[in-house]
């Protein structure tokens, strides 16, 4: 089985702070064509900011456009290592209802892992929708 290492996303880290607006970190990831930002306190992962948190954030305030994405992050997310078997980190997506996981060594970010970078090794990806 694979590693995390060897699927992850290893293109340019798009990162915010948590101050970005809703509307600023949109633009961030439709630019990037990346369905989530990694928000860092300098090289501290605070939170995750999906397309889902953006639906959310409007779907429930439609002013929030305008409001930090420290209000509408996840924070804490879960993470994995390189090291973690590729079907560990699927099924932490799959039990925890979310579409991406950081990829950490020791406290530094290096990388995304998504459903999509998973599901092109051809596990069994589940067809629900789970939450980030």
């Amino acid at each position: 089985m694979a590693s995390v290492g060897e699927l992850m996303n290893r293109s340019t880290l798009h990162t915010v702070a948590d101050t970005v607006t809703v509307a600023e970190a949109a633009t961030v990831m439709s630019r990037a064509r990346v369905g989530s930002t990694l928000v860092m306190e300098g090289d501290r992962l605070i939170g995750i900011f999906t397309e889902r948190d953006m639906v959310r954030a409007i779907s429930q305030a439609p002013e929030s456009a305008g409001d930090p994405i420290a209000h509408w992050m996840t924070r804490s997310p879960q993470v994995v290592t390189p090291e973690t078997d590729a079907q560990q980190a699927l099924d932490a997506m799959v039990a925890g209802g979310f579409r991406h996981l950081p990829v950490v060594e020791g406290v530094r970010v290096i990388g995304v892992i998504s459903m999509r970078d998973l599901a092109a090794t051809g596990l069994g990806v589940p067809a629900h929708s789970p939450r980030y």
